[in-house]
């Protein structure tokens, strides 16, 4: 195990870095004067603050740890979670985009009312607020509290989750989305460079040897489909949950949806979500490849998720390892205060301004940050429960599958069914993902049952799909005329055809999908 020391210079970049990125959040709070100025950022965010913001509010340092981890623990199968997302965020940039932008909708939620009605908004918002807090905020402050109890271990793990809540919780009060969105690129850029680093370093020393990869991997490591009851990754397992797994995480989660919808125009949400898809591919190198080479390196590590911090303490010279270090924890509290953001969002938009009541744009503002600290306290009490887990992507990607699988097919469903109706999506939503619950407790957490998780998303898909159907049919049919803007139209793909015959090639955004597909399979075929 390497000294998790930092030196006092160290210590200094920490505390400048912690400062400055506080007050760029208060320097561009200050033009912030309404709540679609603390939401979605003026609408006005170019294709790489999109494309980063993308990137680091869902991959953030928690994956950091997580899929470095996860190499440590069991091999490149975890890539599965991040190719199989730049094929879906191509799938989202070409058809799902558009319509959520020409529906001119401010939330993910609100989407619902427009295609069902104000029930499965209700639903849909209440859902994703609380698995908000569970999910994502509290994963972000637990790991971030595993990285400050390493530099100071006789501190309680509950004192570190609040430090990183209140200095997650800060900027994003004072700057709302823009903060958010213009740190994380800063983040995004510097754990970029910082794991590109680390994986040169590292791989010399063992001689720029690609075949070490395939000798230090775990035993049926190196292949990105281990045998069908492998605990995992079972490869059935791509099929029947990492794909449903992506289209929640970049289609129906409002805190990344949020982030595209902050866009300029279409153009800019669409060359932002392709560049955080091809982004998506060089993780195998830049993280999982470095968790397999801590195997020799650190032999002997109790818990996979220190792989990528223990490399940084190893290799990295002082001054650049707080920088380093810095950036993570800095991360980290990017995905805390984008869902703190987001779930914000949420209830503003779904809850207070669909009252009766009017409110002023200074009292919604209020609202919006009292609403933050809430939130923050709540993930705060939350982050512990993770300790039952052996790694965080387990954790995260286990309570996904189980309850956000209505979700998905009520969205998507609604979006190319047109005989779906309002009925039938409310009670999926309400009903089914009650079953996930009491499936992710009674399994995951009480092991009553031993199904695998990835098989677990793919039963409650399959469930999702019957009462969507069967109630739909049901159910009087919705008229077209009122959901023609929120469904998919042949006819409006053949008009932009149209419109693309003047564009360049590297402006036109189907050929940039379609070699952004081309270079996915190539790159993922050999591993196989």
């Amino acid at each position: 195990m390497p000294e998790f020391e930092l030196a006092g210079l160290d210590l200094a970049i920490i505390a400048a870095y912690a400062l400055g990125i506080v007050a760029i959040g208060f320097w561009v709070g200050r033009g912030t004067k309404n709540s679609d100025d603390y939401f979605l950022a003026g609408r006005g965010m170019i294709w790489p603050l999109v494309g980063f913001s993308l990137i680091v509010s869902n991959f953030s340092g928690t994956q950091f740890l997580g899929l470095a981890g996860a190499g440590y623990d069991t091999g490149i199968s975890v890539w599965n979670f991040e190719w199989m997302a730049t094929l879906i965020l191509v799938f989202f940039a070409v058809l799902i985009l558009p319509i959520y932008l020409q529906s001119k909708i401010t939330t993910v939620p609100e989407f619902l009312e427009k295609r069902y009605d104000r029930r499965s908004r209700y639903a849909f918002s209440g859902f994703t607020v609380l698995s908000g807090m569970l999910i994502d905020s509290a994963g972000g402050m637990f790991a971030g509290a595993i990285i400050l109890n390493l530099l100071y271990p006789d501190i309680p793990l509950m004192v570190h989750i609040v430090i990183i809540a209140v200095l997650g919780g800060v900027y994003v009060i004072l700057g709302g989305l823009r903060a958010v969105m213009i740190t994380d690129t800063i983040q995004g850029i510097l754990l970029l460079i910082a794991s590109g680093t680390i994986f040169v370093i590292l791989f010399a020393e063992f001689g720029f040897d690609w075949g070490i990869f395939r000798e230090l991997a775990p035993e049926d490591g190196f292949t990105i489909a281990p045998p069908a009851d492998d605990d995992f990754m079972p490869w059935p397992g791509i099929f029947t949950g990492v794909i449903w797994l992506g289209l929640y995480t970049w289609i129906t989660n409002h805190v990344v949806v949020q982030r595209v919808l902050a866009a300029k125009n279409l153009d800019h949400g669409r060359w932002g979500a392709l560049f955080a898809g091809l982004m998506q591919l060089p993780w195998l190198v830049l993280l999982i490849f470095p968790g397999i080479l801590a195997r020799d390196v650190f032999p002997e590590l109790e818990n996979p998720d220190l792989a990528w911090p223990s490399l940084i303490f190893e290799y990295m010279p002082v001054g650049i390892r707080g920088l380093i270090v810095a950036a993570l924890l800095a991360a980290l509290m990017s995905t805390l205060d984008s869902v703190l953001n987001g779930a914000a969002s949420l209830v503003v938009n779904d809850f207070i301004k669909t009252r009766k009541k009017e409110f002023t744009e200074k009292q919604l503002l209020r609202i919006s940050r009292a609403l933050v600290g809430v939130f923050m306290v709540i993930a705060v009490l939350w982050a512990p429960v993770i300790l039952n887990f052996d790694t965080i992507v387990q954790y995260f990607q286990s309570f996904l599958g189980y309850v956000t699988m209505p979700v998905v097919v009520v969205l998507i469903g609604g979006i190319f069914w047109k005989r779906a109706t309002a009925t039938a999506a409310f009670w999926t939503l309400v009903v089914v993902t009650s079953i996930g619950v009491v499936g992710f407790v009674t399994g995951e957490l009480l092991e009553l049952h031993g199904i695998q998780f990835l098989y677990a998303t793919g039963i409650m898909v399959v469930l999702s799909t019957i009462s969507f159907v069967t109630i739909s049919l049901m159910t009087p049919a919705p008229e077209r005329a009122s959901i023609k803007e929120v469904t998919f139209d042949r006819s409006t793909w053949a008009e932009e055809t149209e419109q693309l015959r003047g564009k360049p090639w590297y402006k036109n955004y189907r050929y940039l999908s379609a070699g952004v597909v081309v270079l996915t399979v190539a790159v993922v075929v050999p591993f196989i």
